[in-house]
């Protein structure tokens, strides 16, 4: 019996960034705001991750409203229609919902229906990720632009207590829309995953501890045990960190990442404008640049002093202020690179919008 030849889609040979997008929230969170909850200092917060402030949403501000206003920008200046989106990706794991995803609803605000929308829970490698993911789809001919967000509202998920990490995290979101070029402006992605270190970033604990004991609340009388109530509030899964092995792992590790990301595109350090890693702390930023032996004329993103991290939001935050600042980078070279929990990460080379 012959077989019928299955019709396939054009292949798109490249692809680049059309637009960028940001949103950061109107609430400025000083040190000196954060040391009222734990045992330390402005002195040694900058010292030792390069943090002045961070933003942080307002209560009534979800994930996907942040999604939302970085979206409309990057689709703005890529100059599409949401009805254009072949696909909407977002990278966030702070959308409080397990399902439905923050990009089905993000898609219908924008108005892309029916685009396929799902999320990606690739913490602050997300956004890499997600580059990869709409860089192939366009590639593929699946999509002609795909819209790519990161967006995070860790503030939701800390414990101002809490000092491995409370202190480092901000809010906001960034986006790209990805679509056909010319000539190549996404090079091939350099990405992977080191499950060992599973629990060197993660949650306090699992949904399940919360619910389990909630339910022992509920049956415990007619009225409920108040204090069995009261410790399932302080059980609520909260982010902490193993900040050595973290800092040891980006700076020795993601180092080389890098460098097979420069070797995946083909060009060397001179060759880049712009060096943009995730913001995760300024010494971890410092020694890549070292570990890269980046030149002068590179410049680094260093949008974490201001911004704090921001997990998967914060190379497309960074980007965005970088350009603002440095226009003139445009169409240039740069390396952008994200790590974090899982552990996961991902690099690639792109061509600045």
């Amino acid at each position: 019996m012959s077989v019928p030849t299955l019709k396939q889609a054009p292949i798109q040979e490249h692809t680049r960034i059309l637009g960028l997008g940001a949103y950061r929230p109107d609430v400025i969170v000083t040190n000196e705001d954060v040391c009222q909850w734990i045992d330390s200092s402005d002195e040694w917060i900058r010292q030792r991750t390069g943090i002045v402030t961070r933003h942080r949403a307002k209560a009534d501000v979800s994930v996907i409203d942040m999604a939302e206003g970085a979206a409309r920008e990057a689709m703005e200046k890529a100059g599409i229609e949401a009805s254009e989106l072949g696909a909407v990706i977002v990278s966030t794991v702070t959308h409080p919902y397990a399902t439905p995803s923050a990009a089905a609803s993000l898609a219908d605000r924008l108005g892309a229906t029916p685009a396929p929308a799902f999320d990606i829970s690739a913490a602050c490698a997300g956004y890499c990720y997600g580059i990869a993911q709409g860089d192939a789809l366009v590639r593929s001919g699946t999509a002609k632009y795909v819209l790519v967000v990161g967006a995070e509202k860790l503030s939701d998920v800390i414990d101002n207590r809490e000092r491995t990490i409370s202190f480092l995290l901000g809010d906001g979101a960034g986006a790209v829309v990805i679509g056909p070029s010319e000539t190549p402006g996404i090079a091939p992605s350099v990405w992977g995953s080191d499950g060992s270190k599973w629990d060197a970033i993660g949650m306090t604990r699992s949904m399940l501890d919360v619910r389990d004991l909630g339910l022992a609340a509920r049956q415990s009388d007619s009225t409920g045990d108040l204090a069995l109530l009261e410790e399932a509030q302080e059980l609520y899964p909260t982010l902490r960190q193993d900040g050595q092995t973290v800092f040891r792992w980006a700076v020795w590790e993601m180092a080389k990442v890098a460098q097979q990301a420069l070797e995946a595109a083909g060009v060397e350090a001179e060759d880049l404008v712009a060096f943009i890693p995730h913001q995760a702390n300024m010494r971890i930023i410092d020694e890549m640049v070292k570990k890269l032996k980046l030149p002068e004329t590179v410049t680094v993103a260093r949008d974490i002093a201001d911004a704090g991290n921001t997990s998967a939001a914060s190379i497309p935050l960074a980007t965005h202020r970088l350009l603002q600042e440095n226009p003139e980078l445009s169409g240039g070279l740069a390396l952008q690179i994200g790590f974090g929990a899982g552990l996961v990460f991902g690099a690639q080379v792109v061509v600045l919008p």
